[in-house]
C-alpha cells in the first residue's frame, strides 16, 4: 500500500531527477524519487532467490549419468554458479537450492556457499515435486518477494528492471520473457501490454516470438496456491493468475540460453559470454 507525501526538494536536485525521467520506465517524478530511495535503501530487488536443480537431467544423457545438471560446466564454471554470479551481480546472496537427483553431490560440491560468497540453505525432494512444489518446502525461508529460477539455462536480466515492473503492476508474479527465431517448441506469451493473458504451449502459429525464460519474481502468498505433491507453476499456477490478473511479462534483451539437452549446450558452451555489464535497455522492447 502506497501514501501520499508532500516533500521540498533543491531546485538542482529537481533538475536532476526530471533528467531521469524517460516516459517509459519512469513516467514522473514520484517513481524516479521511489526508486532512488528504493535503490539507497537496499529495497528495490527481492532479497533471495529458489534455484531449481532437482531434475534428472535425461535429455542431457550420458552427461549426467553421475554428474546432476548442476555440476555441469560451461567454459570451465558450473551452471548453478554462473546462475550465482547473475543474483550477486545485484547483492542477492541467499539462496535456496531445490535438490533431488544426486543431491548429495550438489551439497558436497557447493557447501553453505561460503567460498563462492553466497548463503546456502537446501531444499530436499524425496520425489520429484515439479517447478512449484519445492516452492512449499521452502515456505519458512520466503518471506517476502523472491526469485525463482529453472537451473538449467543461463541468462542475464536486469533484475532491478524486472522487480520494479513487478511492484508497479501489483502483480503476484513476473515472467521473465525472452525471444526466439523458432517458437513453436516452447510456452508462448499472449500478452496485453505487460499483462500475460495466457501462454499457448508449443503453437503452430504463435502469438508472439516471446518465451517463458525460466526465471520469476513472485510473491508469497502464490505458495498457499500450490497443491500437495507434485505441481508445476506453468501449468497449475500460472493460468490462475493470469485469469486474475496478476501475472505479467517482462521481455529482457540479455542473454539466453537453455542447455537441456545436448546440442543446446554445445551451443551455449561456444556463445554464452557470461554475466556482463548490463546495457541493453529493455524500454526499447516496449514494457508497459
Amino acid at each position: 500500500m502506497k501514501e501520499r507525501i508532500t516533500i521540498t526538494l533543491d531546485k538542482n536536485l529537481i533538475s536532476q531527477i526530471d533528467k531521469r525521467i524517460d516516459g517509459i520506465g519512469i513516467k514522473n517524478r514520484s517513481q524516479e524519487i521511489e526508486l532512488l530511495l528504493a535503490e539507497s535503501l537496499g529495497t528495490n530487488i527481492p532479497s533471495n532467490a529458489v534455484l531449481l536443480v532437482g531434475g534428472r537431467g535425461t535429455r542431457l544423457r550420458p552427461l549426467t549419468d553421475k554428474i546432476p545438471k548442476a555440476l555441469l560446466e560451461v567454459q570451465g564454471k558450473t551452471i548453478t554458479e554462473h546462475l550465482f554470479d547473475l543474483l550477486k551481480k545485484y547483492g542477492i546472496r541467499d539462496v535456496a537450492l531445490s535438490v533431488g537427483y544426486l543431491k548429495d553431490k550438489i551439497k558436497e560440491h557447493f557447501g553453505d556457499g561460503s567460498g563462492l560468497g553466497m548463503n546456502i540453505a537446501y531444499v530436499e525432494e524425496s520425489e520429484p515435486l515439479g517447478t512449484a512444489g519445492p516452492l512449499k518446502l521452502a515456505k519458512g525461508f520466503l518471506k517476502d518477494s523472491f526469485i525463482v529460477s529453472n537451473g538449467d539455462e543461463l541468462k542475464d536480466i536486469n533484475i532491478p528492471r524486472m522487480f520494479r515492473l513487478h511492484k508497479r503492476k501489483n502483480a503476484l508474479a513476473t515472467i521473465a520473457l525472452t525471444t526466439v527465431d523458432d517458437p513453436s517448441h516452447y510456452g508462448v506469451a499472449k500478452l496485453d501490454g505487460s499483462r500475460i493473458m495466457e501462454f499457448v504451449e508449443k503453437p503452430a502459429n504463435p502469438p508472439s516470438n516471446l518465451i517463458n525464460a525460466g526465471f520469476y519474481i513472485i510473491e508469497p502468498e502464490v505458495i498457499g496456491m500450490i497443491p500437495d505433491g507434485f505441481s508445476m507453476l506453468e501449468k497449475d499456477i500460472f493460468p490462475k493468475l493470469a485469469r486474475m490478473g496478476r501475472l505479467r511479462g517482462f521481455p529482457f534483451a540479455g542473454q539466453w540460453f537453455d542447455i537441456g539437452n545436448i546440442e543446446r549446450y554445445k551451443i551455449a558452451e561456444k556463445k554464452w559470454k557470461g554475466i556482463t555489464q548490463f546495457e541493453e535497455d529493455e524500454a526499447d522492447l516496449g514494457i508497459k
